[in-house]
């Protein structure tokens, strides 16, 4: 069994490399945390809030951070991989470079966010956030966008290949020089109202 750790604040501890394996925390603060360099290994967080939070250079595998509240967090090269961040929000936050691959991040807000040259690999993103967020340059290649509110969104230059764009309006993001595939741009002239013949 995981071992559970429940409303526990953590402040200014120094997690530097910690392996965390198992560990299941919920309803638990996390304030100016140093998990540089940190692994977690089907490590479950539920409804818990990291603030200050470093995760530079962290992996994640299995892991999941289910409705919880990222502030001003720093996720230079951090990667997740396989895990399920559902219905959490970002703000605030370095987010830059990132490295998703797989899992679930549907529900999650991200409004604003600056996501210059991320990598974002088939993993599903169902009615996330990312009003007004910066993907210039993104790859953001297999992803489920599906229902995703996207207006505003600056996606010049970014690799969109084999996403699904069905909730993308052309008319209301930067789009200039994104790359995508003829199924995409098939289902994008639709949405504008164009007859395939």
């Amino acid at each position: 069994m995981p071992e559970l750790t429940e409303d526990v604040t953590f402040r200014n501890d120094d997690w530097y490399g910690e392996e965390l394996t198992d560990r299941h925390f919920v309803g638990c603060e996390f304030f100016g945390v140093d998990l540089t360099e940190a692994v977690s290994r089907g490590a479950v967080f539920t409804g818990c809030t990291f603030g200050n939070v470093a995760f530079n250079s962290s992996r994640h595998v299995d892991s999941a951070f289910t409705r919880c509240v990222f502030r001003r967090c720093n996720f230079f090269e951090a990667e997740f991989t396989g895990c399920k961040l559902v219905g959490s929000t970002f703000s605030e936050c370095d987010l830059r470079p990132l490295t998703v691959d797989g899992g679930d991040w549907s529900f999650a807000a991200l409004p604003g966010a600056d996501l210059r040259g991320v990598r974002l690999t088939g993993v599903r993103m169902r009615e996330v956030d990312l009003t007004r967020a910066n993907l210039t340059g993104a790859s953001v290649t297999g992803v489920d966008l599906s229902g995703a509110q996207l207006t505003n969104v600056r996606l010049g230059g970014a690799d969109l290949r084999g996403s699904d764009l069905t909730a993308l309006d052309p008319t209301v993001v930067e789009r200039a020089g994104a790359i995508i595939d003829v199924e995409q741009a098939v289902t994008i002239a639709q949405l504008l109202g164009f007859r395939i013949g």
